[in-house]
């Protein structure tokens, strides 16, 4: 059968073939409703849980801060008691020592409550990681079923064009390899259209009326293809 075909009708078939392919590859990235709102569930649980975990290391930072502030505080204060049992030999000196020591406790008293709020913080950021980590477990079996089930989706689409790719590989050994990569560089500019038929003396693809002298030489469907003069397109008619 494949004999008998001219080679613009090979490429008339090769056209159909093309424009099939494109069709079962756009429908490939037309992905189900419920794994499109699965994913999206994935990518903003993934996003809050790092906008969580850096606003949570952030406080944990400024716990661990203060509470080396504190200790330090903490330090300082054990010494002024010390040198004030060992030196404050008078009034004044007491004085000077109480002094001293009652500024350190106030700015550790201070820096505790400061920190009171900071560890409540940190505790209910972990308390939302953790639980934006466990719906994210709790998502992956679905999705993961439904990926699984999108991968037989697609690879159906690609089995019923198998057929196809072979019979346009069969074709294209019956054509020269000239009018095959002309053809290809059309269909790649004109929005996977490289061959239109001419119909009523119109070129179907860009709906231009031919000039009579066009339409008769794409009558006698002679290669190189005729083209037309408006769109670029190779013409076929296939009425003749």
């Amino acid at each position: 059968m494949m004999s008998e075909l001219t080679p613009l009708q090979r490429l008339h078939r090769i056209q159909a073939i093309d424009l099939n392919l494109d069709r079962l590859r756009a429908e490939e990235g037309n992905f189900p409703d419920d794994l499109r709102a699965a994913r999206a569930e994935q990518d903003r649980l993934n996003n809050d849980l790092e906008d969580t975990e850096i606003t949570l290391e952030g406080f944990e930072k400024k716990v661990r801060q203060h509470e080396l502030d504190l200790a330090s505080l903490r330090e300082q204060l054990a010494r002024a008691r010390e040198d004030q049992e060992k030196n404050a030999f008078d009034s004044r000196a007491q004085s000077q020592y109480g002094s001293r020591i009652q500024q350190l406790e106030e700015r550790a008293e201070e820096l505790e409550e400061d920190l009171a709020p900071l560890r409540e913080r940190v505790q209910e950021l972990s308390g939302k990681a953790s639980g934006l980590r466990d719906q994210h477990r709790a998502l992956r079996p679905q999705l993961g079923e439904l990926e699984d089930r999108d991968e037989g989706r697609i690879q159906g689409l690609r089995d019923q064009g198998e057929g196809e790719r072979q019979e346009r590989a069969s074709l294209v050994e019956h054509l020269d390899a000239r009018t095959v990569k002309e053809y290809d560089m059309i269909r790649k500019a004109k929005k996977g259209v490289g061959l239109a038929e001419v119909r009523g003396g119109r070129c179907s693809a860009c709906n231009v009326m031919l000039p009579v002298n066009v339409q008769q030489k794409v009558a006698q469907a002679k290669l190189p293809p005729v083209k037309c003069p408006s769109c670029g397109r190779f013409l076929i008619r296939l009425d003749a």
